[in-house]
């Protein structure tokens, strides 16, 4: 190269750099290179993606807006991870385990509403997901994939049509929802992708086709198909209350709502020591038990409290006292077995505030166990005031042989009746009676005693096809028997598997005092003989 193109470059060189450093434009020597293969990649952090998501996909389903709140206020990466942490912990039901039960199983949700529920959306995203990821498995599916024909029940309107692909989901207590809670998805546009339906009629295809798929109402001319397609009843007077346009707006609303996190608190005092109030609140427990299978036994814990040792206070108008109840049973290996929890509340007038107090608030939950030796530990707490009391049983739970005469555990009752529709999926329900036992066992003078009790592995009579067992009620007062009555068999079909002892005992004519029940069953079958029995109290 020339010596003259050499100095002519070198100037232009000098001027360009000369006017990078009049305007700013000068590379800064600290600065990586602006060289293509030397400049510096905007890459965001992978983690940074993470928590700006964790809200809004993780657990958008299960946050509390108080949470999400505070977590959006929060400034660092390691604010942010506390705070998960702690998240998760507030919703382990066992934090004496290494692994956190709730989040294994949530994340497990999430995994099969997606292998599942997909529809062009993924499926932690569709309605059916949400309700799965959020509540987890329903207790009973009924499916119809293709939909077709369809004959309504009568609390549809009855009648006949052809529906779309639906699926109804029954659970049977999702809490600050409901007893009894049925969901239904249907997918009109055969797509896989199902909503929840807001209305019974929506799973209707032939809905808005003139003079088809008419109710019964509707085809005996006592109703108009404009009506039911605009949300009017149609004359219907067997709908159930559930199905009711305002009962089913208020359960897909509480159905938006992420769970509560309960008791934590509570279950934190089970491993506290020592004195946990100075006022500390009394109540009963009872454990009791109900053949289910050869393998499975139904275990019912039954808390029991006096409205006297609860505070009412005032809301919207009504007196109202609230405990919450949190249990934990584990099996003497140390494994946990199930937990429970949940609130009671008592409402009562200003004017029947004290007959109020004279009576018990009643919780009960029942969980199938193996049989085997376990405790339970119950922590009850009053709202009003705070005070807490702990009760921890150790119980074994029986194993019933099925060629050995056995019974359940007697109970006497304060509520003992048939169950209805409305008690499908709540607490106190036995078999086809709601039982809700008085672990007191003082009635006052003029109120029924209700007992209840099965037999298992009864023998029948080939000629009479009758339980081949006869059963005698002994009342005993002093030692001394002053009634006694037996069990009459006549119209009871059975296989003699289980049979029912229910009854109430009058106390009307009884003297105040205590008193003893004995059951006298005599297997003639097999010649074994049980004797049951319970005590009660009778006041004025």
């Amino acid at each position: 190269m020339s010596k003259k193109r050499l100095i002519r470059n070198a100037a232009l060189t000098v001027s360009i750099l000369a006017t990078s450093v009049i305007f700013g434009f000068a590379q800064d020597p600290n600065k990586p290179s602006e060289d293509v293969p030397n400049k510096a990649r905007k890459v965001g952090k992978e983690k940074d993606r993470i928590y700006s998501e964790w809200t809004s996909k993780d657990v958008e389903y299960i946050i509390t807006g108080d949470e999400k709140k505070a977590y959006k206020a929060l400034k660092t990466d390691e604010e942010r991870e506390n705070f998960i942490e702690n998240f998760w912990r507030r919703r382990d039901p066992d934090p004496d385990t290494e692994e956190n039960e709730y989040r294994e199983e949530y994340y497990e949700r999430i995994a099969y509403a997606n292998e599942h529920y997909a529809s062009g959306i993924p499926g932690w995203k569709t309605d059916r997901g949400r309700i799965y990821i959020t509540f987890g498995k329903p207790d009973e599916i009924e499916t119809h994939p293709t939909g077709g024909a369809y004959d309504r029940p009568s609390y549809e309107g009855g009648g006949s049509t052809t529906t779309y692909p639906f699926e109804t989901w029954f659970y049977r207590h999702l809490d600050n929802v409901g007893d009894g809670i049925e969901i239904e998805f249907v997918d009109p546009t055969g797509t896989g992708e199902y909503r929840i339906a807001r209305s019974p009629n929506e799973k209707d295809a032939l809905l808005n086709v003139p003079g088809a798929g008419l109710t019964t109402a509707e085809s005996l001319g006592l109703g108009n198909k404009g009506d039911r397609i605009s949300g009017i009843n149609n004359g219907n007077n067997f709908t159930r209350e559930q199905d009711s346009p305002f009962r089913r707006l208020e359960i897909i609303t509480a159905l938006q709502r992420p769970p509560s996190v309960k008791f934590s608190d509570l279950q934190a005092s089970l491993s506290d020591s020592g004195v946990i109030d100075n006022n500390p609140l009394d109540f009963d427990m009872r454990v009791d038990f109900f053949r289910q299978s050869d393998d499975r036994v139904i275990t019912a814990f039954t808390v029991q409290a006096s409205n006297k040792e609860l505070q009412f206070k005032d809301a919207g108008g009504l007196q109202q006292a609230q405990m919450n109840i949190f249990g934990r049973v584990m099996a003497v290996s140390g494994k946990r077995s199930g937990i429970f929890e949940d609130s009671v509340t008592t409402s009562a007038t200003a004017q029947e505030l004290i007959e109020a107090k004279d009576r018990k608030s009643v919780y009960q939950k029942a969980i199938a166990l193996t049989p085997g030796t376990y405790k339970v530990d119950v922590v009850v707490r009053d709202v009003g005031t705070g005070n807490r009391g702990i009760r921890s049983i150790g119980f074994t739970v029986p194993k019933y042989d099925e060629n050995k005469l056995s019974t359940s555990t007697l109970i006497l009752a304060s509520t003992l009746r048939s169950t209805t529709e409305r008690d499908i999926g709540g607490s106190f329900v036995i078999g086809s009676a709601k039982v809700i036992p008085n672990l007191s066992g003082v009635y006052k003078k003029g109120q029924d005693v209700g007992l209840y009790l099965q037999v298992y592995n009864t023998g029948i009579d080939q000629t009479t096809l009758r339980p081949a067992v006869d059963v005698v009620y002994v009342l005993m007062k002093d030692g001394k028997e002053i009634l006694r009555q037996a069990e009459n068999w006549e119209g009871l079909s059975d296989s003699g598997q289980r049979l029912t002892l229910a009854r109430m005992i009058p106390t009307t004519s009884l003297a105040t005092g205590d008193y003893e029940l004995k059951i006298k069953i005599k297997d003639r079958v097999s010649s074994q003989m049980l004797e049951p029995s319970a005590k009660f109290t009778v006041t004025q």
